[in-house]
């Protein structure tokens, strides 16, 4: 990007004059959700640190959120409702800070609007404040590979960078006690947390939209336009000498389903520009995509091409996202949890599988998300020499659409220790056992993150 500066990307108002913990002090702030991956907890103990009368309201009981009140224990100015939400916390309060989730139609949130009471989202909430530079990454699937590979280039480039939005375990708003002006701030974005941006009419300074594909379709009740509306949100307010990075799919995507302008400079990141003679870690052609919109957004940062070459080429992957586990007797075993829909499934089989012979052991299956699987049930059929399904809605659906014959066994199980067993009872040296579920992991897992903990668990103890 020509003419870059960090000064032309300081715009978010007055927020960016405000001492945060001024801001807060003495506030009626209500929570909407606590949770137990750790974002609600560290932005709980900003908000109280900083002299906030916080109410944390959620529906899971005490004792679900037993790891995360114990955190908060010796915190005497936070209110817990939990079990349920009461009405009166969204009427009398100055401000609602709502986890990534809450239902669209929340009456909840409805409330505190028709009161004019300000909703803020912990992602959002930090870009108001912050004086660093912004690089927000979305899409589909990607966008945690990408977020990582740019962040692992800024660093390769001795730049000051930081991590934030959809991280494990990882609250934004925190980072205000860290970030300086002419920092750098990485942020994972789903449309979730790209509500609040929304809310906010702000964007990322530079936005990176990766690709779009179906996906959520139970929360956004099997609208997709709906779901592009928050997706849209990374460069719907984006200022002139703003940059927006989009991926080859994605770009299709928006020329068809976004009909406003964009004030930001518009670049296409394509997969062949990738320089071929680069060794490259990551496997699959999705990642040379990811690849190819991480090397978008680092030029535009003025980073130079030996250093974004030197970060590409060191760069070994994100945990839960086509991770080799490790090889036991010949057979490998790799953990793509992440892989939460059938696309995800679809980008890890053919970065897998031997075209000279099936050779992959699927374990898939789980919860659905209103999704259509008919695609993935012809891939997997025609791929796996075994299938293991944990059990849940969108297993049902796999089950129904993959033949009742089959040259391959199908098992079902409701667990990760049955999976893992019937899994290594069909694969034989030279194959490769993959989770790769393609399927949301409620009911039999707290998340998508325990479920590739129990798989790693799991493949450690074997012998």
């Amino acid at each position: 990007m020509s003419g870059f500066s960090l000064e032309s990307f300081c715009y978010y108002g007055a927020m960016h004059e405000m001492n945060h913990k001024t801001f807060f002090r003495g506030k009626k702030i209500t929570m909407l959700g606590l949770g137990l991956l750790g974002r609600g907890l560290n932005v709980a103990k900003l908000l109280s640190k900083s002299g906030a009368e916080l109410t944390i309201t959620d529906l899971k009981s005490a004792e679900a959120l037993a790891p995360s009140l114990k955190q908060l224990s010796g915190y005497s100015n936070i209110r817990f409702v939990l079990g349920c939400h009461q009405i009166e916390d969204f009427v009398s309060c100055d401000l609602v800070i709502k986890a990534a989730g809450v239902p669209l139609d929340s009456p909840y949130i409805a409330e505190a609007q028709k009161n004019n009471i300000p909703v803020e989202m912990d992602a959002s909430l930090f870009a108001k404040f912050t004086k660093g530079t912004l690089v927000g990454v979305t899409g589909t699937r990607g966008k945690t590979t990408t977020t990582y590979l740019i962040k692992h280039i800024l660093e390769a480039a001795k730049r000051k960078v930081f991590l934030g939005g959809n991280v494990r375990g990882m609250a934004t708003l925190p980072l205000l006690n860290k970030v300086k002006e002419g920092d750098i701030v990485v942020l994972e974005l789903d449309s979730w947390q790209l509500q609040g941006f929304g809310d906010a009419k702000i964007s990322p300074h530079i936005a990176v939209f990766t690709n779009f594909l179906p996906d959520h379709l139970n929360y956004y009740k099997g609208s997709m336009d709906l779901y592009f509306g928050d997706k849209a949100n990374i460069f719907k307010y984006q200022k002139e000498g703003d940059t927006l990075v989009l991926g080859e799919k994605a770009a299709k995507e928006i020329k068809a389903r976004y009909k406003g302008g964009m004030d930001g400079h518009v670049l296409v990141a394509k997969s062949k520009k990738v320089p071929a003679g680069w060794k490259i870690k990551l496997l699959g052609e999705h990642n040379r995509a990811n690849i190819a919109c991480a090397i978008e957004a680092c030029r535009a940062l003025g980073v130079s091409e030996k250093d974004i070459k030197r970060g590409v080429e060191s760069f070994a992957g994100v945990p839960g996202r086509l991770e080799f586990v490790r090889s036991v007797g010949g057979i490998k075993y790799v953990n793509d949890t992440t892989a939460t829909t059938p696309d995800g499934n679809r980008a890890a089989i053919l970065a897998l599988q031997d075209k000279k012979r099936k050779n992959i052991v699927l374990i898939a299956g789980g919860a659905d998300k209103n999704l259509d699987y008919s695609g993935m049930a012809k891939l997997v059929h025609k791929t796996v020499k075994g299938l293991v399904l944990i059990e849940g809605a969108a297993t049902e659906k796999l089950l129904t659409l993959i033949p009742k014959k089959t040259s391959y066994p199908v098992f079902v199980v409701s667990s990760m220790k049955d999976a893992l067993t019937f899994a290594r009872e069909t694969a034989k040296r030279g194959d490769t056992i993959l989770l790769s579920p393609g399927a949301a992991s409620f009911g039999v897992f707290k998340n998508e993150f325990d479920r590739g903990d129990q798989f790693l668990a799991a493949v450690k103890k074997i012998k």
